[in-house]
């Protein structure tokens, strides 16, 4: 396993983050501070988990005049589909 690969799932292993992620895949190009009442968490808070997030890859950001606007990088999350399913593979040939 790379360590980029250990840095997604690691990302991904925080509810918050996770539920990100998930909205994300959901409703694309979100700005930051629509993410605080999701989770009761602060601003703050959030923009620390995004920043996880975009630097494991999974999301990229779009500046609209003082706003940040993120969205989930496709092919982060196709090639940790791949992984997944190797592992899942791996196992059932147990």
């Amino acid at each position: 396993m790379s360590d980029r690969e250990i840095d997604v799932l690691r990302a991904l292993a925080h509810p918050v983050r996770l539920g990100i992620v998930r909205r994300l895949a959901a409703e694309p190009d979100i700005c930051a501070c629509d993410f605080t009442d999701d989770f009761a968490v602060s601003q703050p808070t959030v923009s620390a988990h995004l920043k996880v997030l975009r630097e494991a890859g999974l999301v990229t950001t779009r500046r609209e005049g003082t706003t940040v606007c993120y969205s989930l990088v496709p092919e982060s999350l196709t090639d940790l589909a791949g992984l997944l399913g190797g592992l899942a593979r791996g196992l059932s040939v147990r």
